[in-house]
């Protein structure tokens, strides 16, 4: 049995999630995990602002100042996360760390902060960061990077699942039924949908600069969506590039986000927040919809929801309704609290990269082969 804390801020903006969890590998090579805890540690609005404006352009002063305090910030929560469960330090392997995508362009590049150096410090603990950076140099796009933990943690026994998660960007990752050999990764497909909350989060904060999100789905529920404008941002051609292919909010800028608005308001007269929140929702679930017509075939069995969109009731209803007939369910009634979900499967790539072994799915990233995953910084 091993101990990892992984670490999680993600494109929503939202704050930092930290997970203790333990792996188990039993004599058969199934792998299995327990949350022994979790914390959430929500941005506050100064903070999401200073983020918020980092991923538009910061000088290189403010870009070494952020990375350094979201190190400390990173290593507050893995404290936090440890004495919630009661485990010791000297207990844990290593902290895993995402950080926080500040820009991501594979195959070019991809670029996650929050300094592990400071965490190790701060901690006492070793530190494994920058999982997407092997990825993108072995020619893969260095997303999704959680189906390697979907494979083998959360596998159905009977049927192919698909694990959705819907975070700032939504991803999903295909899996087929575990067999008495276990899962077969070749098999396994993973890519980004498009928006996840990021659409949602960011109209809401537009309109609402009091909210930090559409809370409880009040907005949401006021309006209805917009159609034309659904179809016109479906148009795209990236919606229909096959996978593997990934995005962020190199694409769902604020820039995006207002002319988001303004397509709202000219196609409809008397356009209300609602509405345009509606049409957030809505234009999500169909571009996930959108996903499954064109690139799952396969006989899913059920759908699980995670993240912090799973938490929104308009947009857990669109999704259900787009997907019907398969079976949507949240992650929680099957496993663990699902708001924890991305930070085990980090500290899952932290401790595949202990045992050596390749983190990434290649046939979900389009990288050249396997590759053993992260940075290793000893305490």
């Amino acid at each position: 049995m091993t101990v990892l804390v992984g670490l999680m801020s993600g494109t929503s903006l939202d704050g930092i999630t930290a997970a203790v969890a333990r792996f188990t590998e039993d004599e058969h090579g199934r792998i299995s995990t327990e949350l022994l805890a979790h914390v959430d540690r929500p941005y506050d609005a100064a903070t999401r602002a200073r983020l918020a404006a980092a991923l538009q352009g910061a000088t290189p002063s403010e870009y070494t100042r952020l990375d350094f305090a979201l190190g400390g910030w990173l290593a507050d929560a893995a404290v936090a996360a440890l004495a919630e469960c009661g485990v010791a330090r000297a207990d844990v392997a290593a902290i895993a760390s995402h950080g926080h995508t500040v820009w991501h362009e594979a195959p070019l590049g991809t670029w996650q902060f929050g300094q592990p150096a400071v965490i190790a410090e701060r901690t006492g603990i070793p530190v494994i960061a920058d999982f997407r950076v092997r990825d993108v140099a072995a020619g893969g796009q260095g997303a999704p990077l959680v189906p390697i933990a979907d494979a083998l943690l959360f596998a159905d026994d009977m049927h192919w699942r698909v694990l959705q998660n819907l975070g700032g960007i939504g991803n999903l990752t295909l899996v087929p039924p575990r067999t008495a050999t276990g899962v077969e990764l070749a098999a396994v497909r993973a890519f980004d949908t498009g928006p996840g909350v990021c659409i949602i989060d960011g109209v809401t904060r537009v309109l609402r600069p009091e909210l930090p999100y559409d809370v409880d789905g009040r907005l949401a529920l006021q309006g209805t969506a917009i159609e034309s404008v659904i179809d016109e941002l479906l148009a795209d051609p990236w919606y229909a590039a096959e996978p593997p292919k990934s995005t962020g909010r190199e694409r769902y800028t604020a820039q995006f986000i207002a002319e988001f608005i303004t397509r709202c308001r000219t196609a409809r007269a008397q356009c209300s927040d609602g509405d345009i929140v509606a049409t957030a929702c809505w234009f999500t679930a169909r571009s996930i919809a959108l996903a499954f017509e064109r690139f799952i075939p396969q006989p899913v069995g059920d759908v699980l929801l995670s993240g912090g969109g799973a938490r929104h009731p308009v947009l857990r209803e669109a999704i259900a309704m787009t997907l019907a007939p398969r079976h949507v369910q949240l992650f929680d009634r099957v496993f663990f609290d699902g708001d924890a979900k991305e930070a085990v499967a980090f500290a899952f790539l932290g401790w595949l990269h202990l045992q050596r072994r390749a983190g990434n799915v290649p046939s979900a990233t389009g990288a050249k082969g396997p590759r053993i995953l992260g940075a290793y910084h000893p305490a």
